[in-house]
């Protein structure tokens, strides 16, 4: 029986190639009808495990099949080691192997031609990727955006190679973000519920959201006007997941091999900022209610071992009474904290009178800026300074060992190794010693958000005039305080965002 193999890439299908095409051309060559067709759409030829391909080579193995008649040589493969596996598999079952564009012989001249033309096709596809590749950065360096992400919030302009805003979906990004950033629903799922509930569309027209796209359009940077490209690496991604390979996600490049462009923005830089602030927290401020809520819940921490403080219920003389603390019972707890407690009436009371004052008086904003390194920060970069000076001199000692030891037994590999574990170590240490003091420049740098304190003040003198409930407490405080830190039993430090 006679086979004919067709296929075509996704390249190949932008450029035009059809299987129809190549099936016509390798009738007319066989000169008849009686045949079997076996065409693998949109896969790349550079792996073997195509399905179709696959099911040919199974039929050849049972003797169904006794000659193959394909289009061009890299139809069958671009790559030279599975064009030169494939004609040994087909040589081995005693199948002719013919070609519409290229004559092939099965003799030592004709394996040569052939291989040497499988190499030029693997040169040629190589060359046509790079070109395309290099063609793509150098529009991305010009500013261009060189492919449609389907980013939500823009439509693409392939004409001009840009994003322009979609009025409509702008709409949702300007609500997701305001939403967000005045606590208006609880949390990423609240947010997600409530584009879901109101039917606001997804991209790609789904009637549900789901919390991790809401997360993703919160963290991008591209709302904001800064579009990045060339940010992930994807080489060979593409061929992996074809072959079933597992790919590796979130490949990042080195940052000073992105590309920025300018699209137009929907929102601004600083709202966008404070959205990560409160993403950065989300896991603490949106933690699930118990039976007693505390106004605090998530945002309090101890100024001694740097422990969170979540509410706890105690009982004294057959009483409920409840309080704030840092230590910590559950198994696997990264630290037992100090045991430092606080009523929780009491620093409720603190923190919601301080901000009364400050919403009054808003010039009072530089009390609540704490210029002091809380001591749970300066005990961990202290050790961290200790532990790198302790990896520098144990790897000075081996290096000693080595060049002053006349000692023939001495195990040169094993010294090496260690050495190369403590350089590890002190790299791996190093790192975060740099994050933290970072971290500390920008905390002493930064100034509280001129967008949260506006909207908190906004929404109190929207509502003075009455009592305050517990839930508009609560929405008043997680709009404008980052963290609550419990130095003593008299002094607590307010950070506000």
């Amino acid at each position: 029986m006679i086979a004919i193999y067709a296929r075509v890439s996704t390249e190949d299908q932008l450029k035009g190639y059809s299987i129809e095409g190549q099936i016509e051309d390798c009738e007319r060559l066989i000169g008849t009808k009686e045949y079997l067709v076996y065409k693998d759409e949109g896969i790349t030829g550079e792996i073997i495990n195509r399905p179709e391909l696959m099911r040919l080579q199974r039929e050849i193995e049972s003797g169904l099949i006794t000659r193959v008649v394909c289009y061009d040589p890299d139809r069958l493969s671009r790559k030279l080691s599975v064009q030169l596996l494939l004609t040994e598999h087909f040589q081995k079952y005693n199948v002719e192997l013919q070609f519409v564009k290229h004559e092939y012989k099965a003799d030592a001249e004709g394996n040569l031609f052939f291989q040497v033309r499988g190499a030029f096709s693997e040169f040629d596809k190589a060359k046509i990727k790079h070109n395309t590749m290099t063609g793509r950065y150098r529009k991305a360096k010009n500013g261009l955006v060189v492919k449609n992400g389907n980013l939500y919030g823009y439509s693409y302009d392939k004409a001009n190679n840009t994003y322009v805003i979609n009025e409509k979906e702008a709409a949702i990004i300007e609500m997701m973000f305001e939403s967000y950033t005045t606590n208006r629903f609880k949390g990423i799922n609240g947010l997600a519920n409530h584009l879901t509930e109101i039917g606001a569309p997804t991209k790609k027209g789904a009637k549900v959201w789901h919390r991790q796209v809401v997360r993703q359009i919160l963290m991008n940077e591209a709302y904001t006007g800064t579009y990045i490209q060339n940010r992930w690496d994807t080489v060979g991604d593409y061929v992996k997941r074809q072959s079933g390979e597992k790919v590796e996600r979130g490949k990042m490049r080195p940052e000073e091999e992105w590309i920025i462009s300018n699209i137009p923005a929907i929102i601004s830089k600083e709202q966008f900022d404070y959205a990560q602030q409160l993403l950065e927290q989300g896991k603490r401020r949106h933690t699930k209610l118990g039976k007693h809520n505390y106004l605090l819940s998530g945002l309090v921490r101890c100024g001694q071992c740097g422990n969170t403080m979540p509410g706890k219920r105690r009982l004294s003389h057959g009483k409920d009474y409840f309080i704030y603390t840092c230590q910590k019972n559950t198994a696997g707890a990264k630290s037992k904290g100090c045991g430092k407690q606080m009523s929780e009436n009491k620093l409720n009371t603190f923190v919601w009178d301080n901000l009364l004052e400050f919403f009054n008086n808003p010039d009072k904003i530089n009390e609540f800026t704490d210029d002091e390194t809380p001591k749970y920060i300066e005990d961990e970069t202290k050790h961290l300074e200790t532990e790198i000076q302790k990896t520098k001199k144990g790897r000075k000692r081996l290096f000693q060992l080595v060049t002053s030891s006349e000692d023939d037994d001495l195990d040169l590999e094993e010294i090496k190794e260690e050495i190369r574990n403590l350089q590890l170590k002190e790299k791996e240490l190093t790192i975060k010693y740099n994050q933290l003091t970072d971290e500390l420049k920008v905390d002493k740098i930064k100034e509280p958000s001129q967008l949260a304190l506006g909207k908190a003040i906004e929404v109190y003198l929207e509502n003075r005039t009455q009592e305050f409930s517990f839930e508009e407490k609560q929405h008043l405080i997680r709009m404008i305080v980052k963290e609550v830190t419990v130095v003593d039993s008299e002094t607590v430090n307010i950070q506000l965002f």
